[in-house]
């Protein structure tokens, strides 16, 4: 299962939200997720994504997962390369932690803003409607 997560904030912090968008491995859609998270920092809004995007690939049973997020900062704190120092931060890292550890491969990989658009979109989409759609 390959997912494209994106977290967006209107100000920062701001009216937040975020978007899931899964694939299988070649490419076909799978499901398009959003949440709408009120007022948030971005950063708080990139982990909402990649938690909220885990959380559906176990629930669906997955193994395997690849992530991918245009949040450098996410990507390297999930990987171990940039500690995690913000309070705020610290609860949303442990729990994306433990739903990785849950997979038996799990990978979480940073993309270019241009190659991360449908979760971008569905993030966009979140905040228009100020509603969410997990399943």
């Amino acid at each position: 299962m390959h997912i494209h997560i994106d977290g967006a904030s209107r100000g920062n912090p701001g009216e937040a939200g975020f978007g899931v968008y899964v694939t299988t491995a070649e490419g076909e859609p799978v499901a398009e997720l959003y949440g709408y998270l009120g007022r948030a920092s971005n950063n708080v809004a990139e982990y909402q994504a990649l938690i909220h995007a885990l959380q559906y690939a176990l629930a669906q049973g997955a193994a395997q997962v690849r992530v991918f997020s245009d949040s450098e900062l996410v990507v390297r704190q999930i990987g171990g390369q940039y500690r995690v120092k913000h309070p705020d931060m610290l609860p949303l890292h442990r729990q994306a932690s433990l739903l990785l550890s849950r997979f038996r491969d799990a990978k979480v990989s940073h993309v270019r803003r241009e190659q991360n658009k449908d979760a971008d979109r569905l993030a966009n989409q979140a905040l228009d409607e100020k509603a969410s759609k997990l399943s």
